[in-house]
Order: C-alpha cells, then structure tokens, then sequence
C-alpha cells in the first residue's frame, strides 16, 4: 500500500504539528481505500485536524504507568469527534483511512504507546518536530502481528489534487 497525498495536504499537517509545538498534534486522514483508479492505495481526500485531548485519565489501566506523560509526550483523539468525522466522511462515500500526530523534538517512529493503541489498515503519519520546526515525516501501517512497518507515501502537486479535496468539506 501507499498513502497518496498532495504537497499541500503535507504541507498542511506539518503547519498544524509546528502551531500546537511543544505538545503533539493529531487529526484524522479521510479519503478512499483502494481508489477508483485501482491502485492499491490509501487516497488522501481531507485532513480533519483535532485538538489533542490527552489526559492521564483517558486510559485509565494504564495512568499508573504514564502519568508522568503530558500533551508533549501522548496525544488522544476524543472519541466522540472520530464518530462524527466517520459520519460526515461515509455520507461522502469516503473513509477514516488513518491519523496523523507529531513528535515534538523526537524522531517520525512510533512509540510502544503508538503501536498499542494503532488499528490495521490505517496510515499513521508522524511528523517530527524539532525546535517547533517540522523537519520529517514519515508514514506507518501495522502488519498482521500488530508491528509498524514503514508504508510509503506519493506525494503530488497540490494543483493535481485540488478537486479530490472539494469533494468534501469535513469540518472538525
């Protein structure tokens, strides 16, 4: 598989992880599995960015263990706002396909916290952050033993994809 994204989404999800710096950021990827086109791919439509609503509380088993954690170390996207995002995207024929966050002065590579909470068949992509500037991004998808692996991405030119993303206004 391959995410395939416009140089302005890119650009888009680097803005946001370098606004919400020092804490991490997160959003949903919606768009198309497997495109019209035939192509195995994860076809990128919108990014839905959402705020990082992380606190020791939202996991609860595991406070003990990451209370020391912060916004800086963990994001947690709000349940309620995947459900409505799902909604607004199935309306349009289209799909939750993957979520981004960001790592604030760390490297793109998920950490055990990443891989614990991931789904198969999303894209995961990770922008690391450093000094509050976007200087990588990587993209992750889980394989059948529940390990990330490197996924690629294609990247094209914004004008190439300007009518896929007016096919859908999600709002957040």
């Amino acid at each position: 598989m391959v995410l395939a994204l416009s140089s302005q989404q890119l650009s888009d999800i680097s803005a946001h992880a370098e606004q919400t710096y020092p804490e991490e950021c997160c959003g949903l990827l919606v768009g198309e599995l497997n495109p019209p086109s035939g192509e195995a791919a994860k076809q990128l439509v919108e990014i839905v960015s959402l705020g990082n609503e992380w606190t020791p509380d939202v996991l609860p088993a595991a406070a003990s263990k990451e209370q020391s954690f912060t916004k800086a170390r963990r994001y947690w996207i709000d349940p309620q706002d995947m459900l409505r995002v799902q909604k607004q995207a199935r309306e349009q024929g289209l799909n939750i396909i993957g979520i981004y966050h960001s790592h604030p002065d760390h490297v793109a590579v998920p950490s055990e916290c990443d891989r614990v909470l991931a789904w198969p068949a999303y894209a995961y992509v990770i922008v690391s952050v450093c000094e509050g500037k976007a200087v990588d991004v990587q993209n992750w998808a889980l394989d059948s033993e529940h390990q990330f692996h490197p996924e690629a991405m294609r990247v094209s030119s914004s004008t190439q994809d300007r009518m896929a993303k007016a096919r859908m206004p999600v709002s957040a």
